[in-house]
């Protein structure tokens, strides 16, 4: 068997998946927490040049992030094809609770996703979820995940690289190329991270640039980091990271659009410092990010600040570019639905942040899996 160890932190759900996939092919490995251990964090970047985790060495082998393509590679299994009553992509609140009525249907399903609790994992702290006075992105998914692993619900950790309608169906194929046939399809895929559009950002993602503070915030401890953003997210994101580092700089293209609860929060945390109507035009850095460069927009004033993390928190882009041509999409690349969560395309429903439902809440997404699954249902009783 190969020598193997997972780099990761504790609240890093990333970290959890790459265990849970090891687990899963019982692969053994040896876990350290690198937001403790100072010394194996050292060793971390030395190895990978990551300042992010996860990092997964095998032998000689250096893993960046949780890279479920190459991990099938070389532990999983490739004998997967099957045909299943629904296929849903995406495995966030709206993905999990699909899959849980689908269970409580009888209906053979298989999730498909590259992660388990999508957009909601990057969530420091949840107070407006039913049940809970307040509660974590990863530990709520957390319990998701639980109460689906309890059914006969088959979770693949994989990207979907395209969807064809097919006789009876439709076919799904995977990066690592794998195939799955279903009568129907519910779209919970969620959104991804928007980008700044930065020269050199790609150069400097796990090298200073982060957009999940949850799980690379440890590796940052008392440094100076700054939070691109004005919303709810790019705020918790400053409270939280102001716990951790030295100073953070908050830094707002506009103005603040955040809820009044976070807004009187910020204030009380002396070390944050707020650049209104400011924002990033240059990233600074030999081999990793050391600095980058503000303007104000309203003068095209310049300032120079020092930092060793930029954490981005500016919104997310809909994940549909597998989607083009097959379902109705919005301006926004959005999926059009119905009140039934119905696309414009038979046996093809839709759920969560990936459409063009106003609310981008976890409660709503759930609400709106929920009744993609009982359509979907509904279509597969009449149709097969």
């Amino acid at each position: 068997m190969p020598q193997v160890t997972v780099y990761s932190t504790q609240n890093c759900p990333y970290c959890r998946l790459a265990k849970a996939f090891l687990d899963r092919y019982g692969v053994e490995y040896r876990s350290i927490d690198v937001g403790v251990d100072r010394t194996a964090a050292k060793e971390m970047v030395e190895k990978s040049g990551q300042y992010g985790v996860p990092v997964i060495t095998v032998d000689d082998e250096v893993i960046v992030g949780f890279d479920s393509n190459r991990l099938s590679e070389l532990f999983g299994s490739s004998d997967v094809s099957s045909v299943y009553d629904i296929i849903i992509a995406g495995a966030g609140p709206a993905g999990m609770t699909a899959a849980l009525y689908c269970a409580r249907k009888n209906l053979k399903t298989i999730v498909i996703s590259e992660d388990i609790g999508g957009q909601a994992l990057e969530s420091w702290n949840i107070e407006n979820y039913m049940g809970y006075r307040m509660i974590t992105g990863d530990e709520l998914m957390s319990k998701f995940e639980e109460q689906v692993r309890q059914t006969d619900i088959k979770i693949e950790l994989d990207q979907i690289a395209s969807l064809l309608p097919t006789t009876g169906g439709y076919i799904v194929k995977t990066a690592s190329e794998k195939q799955f046939k279903g009568k129907s399809v519910i779209l919970a895929q969620g959104k991804r991270p928007k980008r700044l559009g930065l020269e050199r950002e790609e150069e400097f993602t796990g090298r200073g640039i982060s957009v999940c503070a949850t799980c690379d915030g440890p590796l940052f401890k008392e440094r100076v980091v700054a939070i691109v953003g004005g919303g709810n997210s790019a705020l918790q994101t400053a409270i939280e990271m102001s716990n951790i580092a030295t100073t953070v700089h908050l830094i707002v293209r506009s103005k603040i659009r955040a809820d009044a609860v976070y807004e009187e929060k910020i204030k009380n945390h002396s070390n944050i410092i707020i650049h209104l109507g400011s924002e990033v035009a240059e990233l600074k850095g030999t081999d990793r990010l050391s600095g980058i460069v503000i303007n104000e927009r309203s003068s095209g004033k310049g300032e120079e600040l020092n930092v060793d993390g930029l954490f981005t928190e500016i919104g997310w882009v809909p994940n549909t570019g597998f989607l083009e041509g097959l379902v109705n999409l919005n301006y926004m690349k959005e999926i059009v639905i119905d009140i039934n969560c119905r696309t414009n395309a038979p046996g093809i429903f839709a759920a969560g942040d990936v459409t063009a439902v106003l609310g981008k809440q976890i409660i709503i997404a759930a609400g709106e899996g929920a009744k993609a699954a009982l359509s979907a249902f509904d279509y597969l009783m009449v149709n097969h």
